[in-house]
């Protein structure tokens, strides 16, 4: 382990840490390598335990103590495990790095299932807030703490389907409300904004879904990016780090996009 490294003597809880299959690594597996490397202790938490064990079995090759909990963030009683698990195995929670969403079944609003509606907004928005709500007694107790949401450019951003949009727009609001709301405490509350990414996520699953090679996919996506390229798991990751470190300590209520200069279009 890293005892001299930006996180040395941290605790982390990665909810969405599992490596999903795909040709590159995904911002939850990024994110606690990044961490690993930098001296933190890691829970590291997923719906799909093989998902979960790949992540381990990588930061556990950094030297990093980590274990992994299997979760549906969506369930109450499982958000509060989570933080149980963590204060029971490692005594305290100082970094709460929530890396969850999902978009399948999102329509045009005249078009979506209210059952979509429900199921989207149960992961991306009432899960963070559940995660949140159950680590913060401890937070509130050391009297310190960091908690980072992933939100997206297109909480900001024109989209054609109205549900991803708009819960990842009330993650922002949460974070801002989380960051004013627990400040006296010592904690801190930050949003991450990827844009377009190439992630197992973003690339295997629409190539699937139009069967069409993943290269074009990537391309069409590269285009769109003022910077000629899409972002990878690690810029998202080295954003992650520098909002869980010290470095960042009279930083709360951001929302930071990492997005190749893609929000810029707005103008």
């Amino acid at each position: 382990m890293n005892d001299k490294g930006r996180l040395a003597g941290k605790v982390g809880i990665i909810v969405g840490g599992g490596q999903q299959p795909g040709g590159t690594i995904g911002n939850g597996r990024a994110v606690a390598e990044r961490f690993a490397a930098e001296g933190a202790t890691l829970l590291i938490v997923d719906i799909n335990p093989e998902w979960a064990d790949d992540t381990l079995q990588a930061v556990t090759r950094l030297g990093a103590r980590a274990s992994t909990l299997q979760a549906d963030i969506t369930r109450e009683e499982d958000c509060r495990a989570i933080a149980q698990a963590c204060v029971e195995r490692y005594q305290r929670i100082d970094i709460l790095h929530n890396n969850v969403g999902r978009s399948t079944g999102d329509r045009r609003t005249t078009e979506l299932d209210v059952a979509a509606w429900d199921a989207i907004m149960d992961m991306n928005l009432k899960g963070m807030f559940m995660t949140c709500k159950h680590v913060l007694p401890t937070m509130i107790a050391q009297k310190s703490g960091c908690i980072i949401n992933v939100s997206s450019t297109a909480s900001l951003a024109a989209r054609p389907t109205v549900t991803y949009k708009t819960s990842k727009g009330a993650v922002n609001a949460l974070t801002q409300h989380l960051a004013m709301e627990n400040a006296p405490h010592g904690i801190r509350a930050n949003a991450l904004l990827p844009g377009l990414i190439d992630t197992p996520m973003a690339i295997e699953r629409r190539a699937r879904e139009r069967g069409v090679p993943r290269e074009q996919v990537r391309a069409e996506r590269d285009a769109l990016v003022p910077m000629g390229r899409m972002g990878t798991a690690q810029d998202v990751a080295n954003a992650a780090l520098f909002l869980a470190s010290d470095e960042a300590q009279y930083i709360t209520g951001v929302l930071l996009p990492v997005d190749g200069g893609l929000l810029v279009k707005r103008g």
